[in-house]
């Protein structure tokens, strides 16, 4: 399985991921065991309207865990096969032990508009 998660340079979660700098891609093998951890650069522009959930299906990533995302974002990245977990924050490397050991579920909020706003203290995964 492999898990996506836009971050910033220092690793926390990019609260907006049509603008995010990196993706991060963690592939998991059996018993949930970390096998690896890739970085690619975010293509510039809303992840809307990039090719990002095309590109990263053809990475073989099935689940992004993100903070803020649109619905039009949500839609391509569903239309490509990866599910998404809304509204996560705080460290990439404690967000993906929280979910792979079952702490962490969809927040259920998408983004409206391109100024939502998250809580960046500590790893919040719901409002």
């Amino acid at each position: 399985m492999k898990i996506a998660v836009p971050v910033k340079a220092d690793n926390s979660i990019d609260n907006h991921f049509g603008h995010c700098a990196y993706f991060k891609i963690f592939t998991i093998g059996e018993g949930n065991q970390l096998i690896s951890e890739q970085i690619i650069p975010s293509p510039q522009g809303c992840g809307c309207k990039s090719n990002i959930a095309t590109e990263l299906a053809e990475l073989g990533v099935t689940t992004m865990l993100a903070g803020g995302i649109g619905e039009g974002a949500i839609n391509k990245l569903d239309l490509n096969g990866i599910s998404v977990v809304r509204n996560c924050s705080g460290d990439s490397d404690r967000l993906l032990a929280d979910f792979l050991a079952g702490k962490i579920k969809d927040g259920g909020e998408s983004c409206a508009a391109h100024e939502h706003h998250h809580d960046e203290d500590g790893h919040v995964c719901n409002h």
